[in-house]
């Protein structure tokens, strides 16, 4: 059994009260025990990992990255984010183009983030299917822990933009929304011919495009609808009352406008990027003090950097600046931890320091929401795959690659 304990810390559950003088038991890759030192039982064999004078805390969760299907600096070659020549992508999987070799893997752990959740683009009213991912391991194959989270879906400029220059449908809101339209109710003519021909004992054909959609009528993945403006937003809800799918709004730069709404409404917002330039019109209202409001109206928020549109490793940044225009800071460490782990369904795995779940543990040099402290040990699945060395001043990952024993 590969057994470690990391002790002495100040340790973040995040989903309890904080432990001073903590420890964290690790037994093949979960997490067995959270306490105080008199309370873990730290078994003879056990690895000593310590903690003193530094804070505990699980991975940091981006729920709305790029990573691997939009690499850092490769330009046309590295970029399979959108296939933007069908509106209706439902069929199409991001796990299809992630290389899990681009920088951002080794970045996003240098900055204490271990699970993301890799989406398509939003050049297409629907993208495709997303995917969870640990940010460390040799293969697609071993970094996976959840094949399917969502559909990505987009409203507003970008699948106006693309298709509109094409002098195709959609290129207007109201095109674009007809084709979500199209797609959920031809989804829901195929549901019922699927089951018609299961009670008549017939042969049916496999659509994988409508079986996608299906999944998503029946509640088994969510809709992540990529969506700025909170008229557009508001078309999110229409569209979802219409026909009874989980609802995530991503990016939500207008939320807090329509906060009120969105809380009585009870659907989340993964929220971000929060430093960019107002680049477009959809993010003229974009300000760092939407998170505050948007949790203090009662929104459970998560943040995402939209990697690489800020680069990953800037995840808690975001954060830190969002508790200095008013988000309260306890809150700002679940919107990157336990909340886009319960918005997504993803809780019995990652978000917090709790038996039972994957030990993606993260030591930190001090409290994260302080920039000028940084992530000294990190651990995913129990394995140490990153720390910073003091002496170089640098960051270093363990090697992924395959060596032939000589």
């Amino acid at each position: 059994m590969d057994c470690k304990a990391i002790v002495g810390g100040y340790v973040v559950p995040v989903g309890a009260a904080p432990i001073e003088g903590g420890t964290v038991l690790i037994e093949d890759g979960r997490i067995t025990q959270v306490g105080t030192e008199a309370d873990v039982e730290v078994p003879e064999d056990a690895e000593l990992v310590d903690a003193s004078g530094c804070w505990v805390l699980p991975g940091f969760i981006d729920a709305h990255a790029h990573l691997g299907v939009h690499e850092d600096g490769e330009g046309w070659a590295g970029n399979d984010t959108n296939e933007m020549t069908d509106p209706n992508g439902a069929r199409f999987r991001a796990v299809d183009g992630i290389d899990p070799y681009e920088p951002g893997f080794d970045d996003a752990l240098a900055g204490g983030v271990t699970s993301v959740v890799i989406k398509p683009g939003s050049g297409n009213p629907i993208g495709g299917q997303t995917i969870g991912v640990k940010t460390w391991g040799r293969s697609i194959l071993d970094m996976t822990f959840a094949e399917q989270v969502s559909v990505k879906s987009a409203l507003g400029e970008n699948p106006k933009r693309v298709y509109g220059e094409k002098k195709v449908t959609p290129s207007t809101r109201l095109g674009v929304a007809a084709i979500l339209r199209e797609a959920f109710t031809k989804a829901r003519n195929y549901q019922a011919k699927r089951e018609h021909a299961q009670t008549e004992g017939k042969p049916f054909e496999t659509d994988l495009t409508n079986e996608t959609l299906a999944k998503v009528l029946d509640g088994e993945l969510y809709w992540d609808q990529h969506v700025h403006r909170a008229d557009d937003m508001v078309t999110a809800i229409r569209l979802a009352d219409e026909f009874g799918y989980k609802l995530v709004i991503n990016h939500g730069t207008e939320g807090h406008l329509i906060a009120d709404l969105l809380a009585e409404r009870d659907i989340p917002v993964i929220l971000g990027p929060l430093f960019t330039t107002k680049s477009k019109v959809e993010l003229r209202n974009r300000t760092l003090r939407s998170a505050g409001i948007l949790a203090r109206a009662g929104v459970k928020i998560a943040i995402t950097t939209d990697h690489p549109v800020i680069p990953i490793n800037f995840l808690v940044y975001q954060a830190a600046l969002a508790v200095k225009d008013g988000l309260d800071p306890e809150t700002a460490l679940k919107a990157l931890t336990l909340h886009p782990a319960q918005m997504l369904g993803l809780d019995d795995r990652i978000g917090t320091l709790t038996p039972g779940l994957d030990a993606d543990v993260v030591v930190w040099s001090g409290d994260p929401l302080d920039v000028m402290n940084r992530a000294m040990r990190v651990f995913v699945r129990g394995r140490e795959v990153y720390h910073f060395d003091e002496t170089t001043g640098e960051g270093v990952s363990a090697d992924r690659r395959y060596r032939e024993a000589r």
